[in-house]
């Protein structure tokens, strides 16, 4: 079992060739994209925020929904489809591969599943493992049932309580490049941090000539 959430905000090139058939980054695209994604909502008032930046910039991200969240906020979620962008599964109730076993942990996917499906007809299925932590028996079985598995190239730490919001852009400013895919979480425990850095990273990259796109 490795959590990715306790690594450095770059993955490791190590971690990659440990898991070659998940979806780390998007490096062989030629174009100067980003792929913004977002994890743990839908949440009222923070996933609007994220929505109303995104616009701005005419930005494009994925966001990998709780569907207990979903079931909560459902107007929120359907404002994510209605504004363009995509969506990924993060399991029902955020569940650690680690501590459930793994019918435990397919059943809890296929109830997201089931939930973004009363909303919205998702054919591409995207799959984002909480905490990130991977587990070869869980995210093999994910794999049988048609899910890619989107990880992460850079990690904004916008969650932790030790980072403040100027090392989480710089997290995201000094490591992002062409193909990165950027995890950002749309929740209460990140606000602090994302309300500060996400506009300052559109506009970092935006200067560049960089687009964002959804995944």
């Amino acid at each position: 079992m490795i959590n990715l959430d306790l690594i450095p905000n770059k993955t490791p090139n190590s971690i990659k060739l440990l898991f070659p058939n998940y979806t780390w980054d998007f490096y062989t695209c030629k174009k100067k994209k980003i792929y913004l994604t977002f994890d743990d909502g839908p949440i009222p008032e923070v996933t609007d925020f994220v929505l109303d930046q995104l616009k701005l910039y005419n930005a494009k991200g994925t966001f990998f929904c709780i569907g207990e969240n979903i079931w909560k906020n459902p107007m929120v979620f359907k404002r994510i489809i209605s504004d363009g962008h995509s969506i990924g599964n993060h399991t029902m109730n955020h569940l650690k591969a680690g501590k459930n076993s793994l019918s435990t942990y397919i059943e809890n996917v296929l109830k997201c599943e089931n939930e973004i499906l009363e909303h919205t007809k998702i054919k591409h299925k995207l799959f984002r493992p909480p905490y990130g932590q991977l587990s070869k028996s869980k995210l093999s079985e994910l794999r049988k049932l048609n899910y890619e598995i989107i990880l992460w190239d850079v990690l904004s730490k916008d969650w932790d309580k030790n980072t403040s919001p100027e090392k989480c852009t710089i997290n995201v400013v000094a490591n992002a490049k062409k193909g990165s895919i950027v995890v950002f979480h749309d929740s209460i425990k990140a606000f602090k941090n994302l309300k500060i850095a996400l506009p300052q990273v559109l506009k970092h990259f935006s200067e560049k000539g960089f687009i964002f796109e959804k995944i």
